[in-house]
């Protein structure tokens, strides 16, 4: 199974054609946000022969994570396109996924040697433009006060999230970063409204700072 190291923020700046198939590898507890560098460390076989299928097609894959039920994932995944992938001599690869877009498992095209889930567009729903403004001005209150070891990242992330102006990205990129309780990061990668997602980041961070 692959192992995830660490992340880092990324802005979803260009356009993609998403995808009708995703080829998967499945995590516990790794959620994948839009917006979201993450790196991994690729080394089953099955996911060798993964990873070389997406670089062959259209260098796209997705994280699924187990739902707790047997064999089965949760509903809704990130689709993420590889910025970079560099194979070792013994033939486990690096690789950075970038987060691009909710998608919905729909189906599935293959289980085996590796999954390719069936996707669709997630769809979100609208949401006051000013409220989500002003959940986030308190979100970005609610970032870890800066240490000695930290202070640069932080403040570098704070000012870059500050300017941003896709919305929801900033909610998804503070939720990938700060949020460490698993149910809270699942409900807000499954809620369709943004306004949700953002009370959700909100309640947990302030929960964390308490």
């Amino acid at each position: 199974m692959p192992s995830r190291m660490e992340s880092s923020p990324a802005s979803r700046s260009q356009s993609f054609d998403l995808p009708q198939r995703l080829p998967m590898i499945v995590l516990d507890d790794c959620y994948h946000f839009p917006g979201c560098h993450l790196p991994l460390f690729i080394f089953e076989e099955r996911y060798r022969l993964m990873l070389d299928h997406a670089l062959r097609a259209d260098r796209m894959f997705c994280v699924g994570v187990r739902s707790g039920k047997g064999d089965e994932v949760l509903p809704v995944v990130t689709a993420g396109l590889i910025r970079a992938s560099v194979k070792n001599p013994d033939g486990t690869s690096q690789v950075v996924l970038s987060g691009l877009e909710r998608m919905r498992i729909t189906g599935w095209e293959q289980t085996e040697p590796f999954r390719i889930a069936e996707v669709a567009p997630f769809e979100t729903k609208a949401a006051p433009v000013e409220n989500l403004k002003m959940l986030k001005a308190r979100a970005l209150d609610l970032l870890p006060v800066p240490t000695n070891d930290s202070c640069d990242s932080i403040r570098q992330l704070h000012d870059c999230l500050e300017q941003m102006d896709d919305l929801e990205i900033v909610c998804d990129i503070i939720a990938f970063h700060f949020v460490r309780r698993k149910a809270v990061l699942r409900s807000i990668l499954e809620e369709a409204c943004p306004q949700r997602r953002f009370e959700r980041l909100v309640a947990d961070m302030g929960k964390t700072k308490a």
